[in-house]
């Protein structure tokens, strides 16, 4: 095999572990890719390499950013008496593509389960209530997924702020349950969060 064609194979296996990504599509990206390597080649790989020494979290929130605090979480426009409980990023994402929400974000990194090994401590819960007990949150809005492991993330999450006194809202309609915030399009997240609830 020549050292090209290693290469070539490395890159086709590399692309086909993403998410929806097979073998063959895979191979029909890098095709294009050496075809426009002229351009678009050399784009992606300065692309991929400033995202893998730029991006980190933001300390606040926990959505990525090139610096300490992101955009969303510095912006004078965006009130501070309103935190969006999301399971990822790609929630925090899906909700500001409905531009609904004027408020701030926390993202938890996943929800609890026993199954994943994944308590309190392993999310960014214990950071969340932190947040709420400094005190000027209003209300904590949980934008989580109504699976079983997101709805009993809820649960523990009022349990938890319930002595801060903040009140602490679900989304209403429009939310299917099973349905999970990144598969939603904008209308539907935008009837979800106008009709929230108090959980």
């Amino acid at each position: 095999m020549l050292a090209e064609q290693s290469e070539i194979k490395k890159l086709i296996d590399l692309l086909a572990r993403l998410p929806g990504l097979g073998p063959v599509s895979s191979r029909r990206i890098v095709l294009h890719l050496i075809r426009s390597k002229g351009s678009r080649l050399t784009e992606l790989a300065s692309a991929i390499q400033g995202v893998a020494e730029g991006v980190r979290e933001c300390v606040d929130c926990g959505n990525f950013c090139s610096d300490l605090k992101c955009r969303i979480c510095t912006s004078p426009e965006r009130l501070d008496d309103q935190i969006c409980v999301v399971q990822d990023v790609a929630d925090l994402w899906a909700m500001e593509r409905s531009a609904v929400f004027k408020g701030k974000y926390h993202v938890l990194g996943g929800v609890l389960s026993m199954l994943h090994g994944l308590g309190p401590e392993e999310l960014r819960i214990p950071i969340l209530v932190e947040r709420v007990g400094v005190g000027g949150v209003q209300e904590v809005i949980l934008a989580l997924s109504a699976t079983v492991d997101g709805q009993t993330t809820a649960h523990y999450i009022a349990d938890q702020l319930s002595a801060t006194g903040t009140r602490v809202t679900t989304l209403g309609r429009g939310v299917p349950i099973g349905g999970e915030l990144d598969f939603l399009d904008d209308g539907t997240i935008a009837a979800a969060l106008s009709g929230r609830r108090d959980y």
